[in-house]
């Protein structure tokens, strides 16, 4: 597990924020590594951005990988955006991560 990973991951109150780059018209749904540039986790979509259906399945399926809430915290409209994992810690969403990574 990168140290790097931690310039991409903040909590408040109890919820984690996680910096993502987007990847839309993927074949599959993916975490797909991290990048050190631009300090954001890197996500492949099968959704193109389009009426929120990009929005939508990124907050399905990160809900199920983390198992828990999931909501678009900042850049509804941007391929940069930051997820808010509701009622978790920082320790609990790096396991995840670390599982995939």
């Amino acid at each position: 597990m990168s140290n790097n990973y931690l310039n991409a991951i903040s909590s408040a109150d109890n919820n984690v924020f996680v910096d993502i780059e987007v990847s839309p018209n993927s074949n599959k749904f993916q975490i797909s590594g991290f990048n050190e540039w631009r300090n954001r986790f890197e996500i492949r979509i099968k959704q193109i951005p389009q009426k929120g259906k990009a929005n939508k399945e990124i907050v399905k399926e990160l809900s199920k990988i983390f198992n828990c809430n999931v909501g678009i915290s900042k850049g509804e409209k941007s391929s940069q955006k930051t997820i808010v994992c509701y009622d978790v810690s920082i320790e609990y969403i790096l396991d995840k991560l670390g599982e995939i990574l």
